[in-house]
């Protein structure tokens, strides 16, 4: 059996986590096991799950700059009683240059970087992601992306990569008429047009422009309620704005979920004015749910493969981004099956299989 160590911030209900127990649930762990390495010192979603599969969860030191001389002490430290791996596998972009750095020092052989993003938060640590990022390629020694745009901004136009999809489980979120009946009863919304988005409450994703959307659709549908799925840093200062701007009663925070398949049944369009984005698994998942859906032009367009998607510019006004969205009721909400798609991660996992078996 191979043990390959994957490299996160963390195993929450999120989109890349999610990514990966979808692959992780459907290999043969008689041939490949996945370990995690997460960043945050705290119990993930997942983890409990990790462990029924046969898994295991170290938490390493967050990635503060400060703990950069702790972090390679564990790390060394790790790397020695660990001996198993051959791959190490890291997900955190420009910072995987740490994890992968250490894992070259210990002398793993097969060191992947993985880009899941079109661009880098703007945070403290800015400056020196912008230097991981130019180094990556000094301690990588293969390349995979989520999509064709995500890789290009990661490793540059001169290096080879390989497209991974975001592959989910389709068939559980294939629309079904009598969950959505019974869940939009569960929340006390049976009679309401639900806009909805999944989504970390981070900057990236937008939330406050969504707002402003929201509230010139309230102009037009005042029974129209907004469904928000996802928990971050940002939550408390998108709640005050709900207060200020009196919705309160309109804007539905469901926090992390585990029936998400369910909850996009609920909905009848699905927005995403992110200001970045690799290749949402969220759009992904919406798609597969039948639902319309409305992207900002700044996610790239690689997500699409339903005829029910639509791309605005976040140059544009909020009046044709809430018409938009209005007109997109008039879609036939019906699933379609889409069985050739590389985001059905039957079609997906006996690749990524193949590749890890490859490189060694």
């Amino acid at each position: 059996m191979i043990r390959i160590l994957q490299c996160v911030n963390n195993m929450h209900r999120a989109g890349l986590e999610t990514m990966l127990m979808n692959y992780y649930r459907n290999f043969d762990r008689s041939r490949i096991q996945f370990d995690f390495l997460t960043h945050r010192p705290v119990k993930g979603d997942y983890d409990d799950e990790i462990e029924a599969l046969g898994g295991r969860v170290f938490y390493a030191p967050r990635l503060y700059p400060k703990n950069y001389v702790k972090y390679f002490s564990y790390m060394k430290d790790f790397f020695g009683e660990h001996r198993e791996y051959k791959i190490v596998h890291s997900h955190i972009d420009c910072m995987s240059y740490l994890p992968l750095r250490a894992a070259k020092n210990a002398g793993i052989p097969v060191r992947i970087a993985h880009s899941h993003n079109t661009a880098i938060d703007l945070d403290y640590k800015y400056p020196l992601k912008q230097i991981f990022r130019k180094k990556i390629s000094n301690v990588a020694t293969d390349y995979f992306s989520c999509g064709e745009q995500a890789g290009k901004f990661l490793f540059g136009n001169d290096v080879d990569f390989h497209v991974i999809p975001n592959a989910i489980e389709a068939d559980r979120f294939c629309f079904d008429e009598v969950v959505r009946v019974n869940k939009r009863k569960e929340l006390n919304i049976a009679r309401s047009f639900v806009i909805g988005h999944v989504g970390r409450m981070v900057r990236q994703k937008n939330h406050q422009f969504l707002l402003s959307i929201f509230l010139q659709i309230l102009k037009t549908i005042p029974e129209a309620v907004l469904l928000l799925i996802g928990t971050g840093e940002e939550e408390p200062k998108i709640r005050n704005l709900v207060q200020r701007f009196g919705i309160q009663d309109k804007v539905i925070f469901l926090g992390n979920r585990s029936d998400v398949d369910e909850l996009y049944q609920v909905m009848d369009v699905f927005v995403l004015p992110s200001l970045y984005e690799g290749v949402p698994v969220v759009g992904v998942e919406a798609q597969f749910s039948g639902l319309p859906c409305i992207f900002s032009d700044r996610v790239p367009k690689e997500v699409a493969f339903s005829s029910k998607c639509r791309f605005l510019s976040l140059d544009s006004k909020i009046d044709e981004w809430a018409k938009t969205v209005i007109m997109s009721k008039t879609f036939d909400r019906n699933s379609e099956l889409f069985s050739d798609s590389i985001f059905r991660i039957e079609n997906a996992y006996k690749n990524l299989e193949k590749h890890y078996l490859k490189l060694l």
